[in-house]
Order: C-alpha cells, then structure tokens, then sequence
C-alpha cells in the first residue's frame, strides 16, 4: 500500500525533527508531535486488518485526523522557530 509506505517516511523524517529538539520542547510539543505522527501508520495498519468496510474506514478516517494533528504541530514548531521550511 502506497500510503502506508508514505506514512512510514513521514515517520522517519518527524523522528529525525523530534531528536533535535531540546528536552523542554520535546515535553511541551516533541511528544504530541510524534504521537500523532506514530498514529497515522498505526491506524492504516489496523484498519487494513479489520474485515469490515465501516470498520476500516473508521481508522482511515483516524489516520486523516492523526495527519491533521501532525500538520498542526509542525506549523506550531516552524511559529516558534524550532524548525526551519526546508524541514
């Protein structure tokens, strides 16, 4: 699946943001960040799993959200000035 594999790469790269980080911004930001970021591969995982259509598509619709949330922190880090564009 294409976007699971996207999903992987958002993954690496957001790790690689979150280990620059400093351990207060990683406390306040760093961690909502990369939960939210681990969530949208783990919910188009389950979601490939379950049998049923509604089913799956309640995860696909929890991946959107976790992506959304993701989007959101990074536009709050690149704001506060811990991450630069080019990230």
């Amino acid at each position: 699946m294409e976007i699971y594999k996207l999903a992987g790469k958002i993954n690496r790269e957001s790790w690689e943001i979150y280990n620059k980080l400093n351990w207060q911004d990683k406390k306040i930001m760093g961690d909502q960040f990369i939960s939210a970021v681990d969530s949208i591969g783990a919910n188009i995982a389950e979601g490939f799993g379950r049998c049923h259509y509604l089913d799956k598509n309640k995860f696909n619709y929890n991946a959107r959200g976790s992506l959304l949330e993701s989007t959101y922190w990074l536009e709050i880090l690149k704001e506060r000035g811990k991450i630069n564009d080019d990230l």
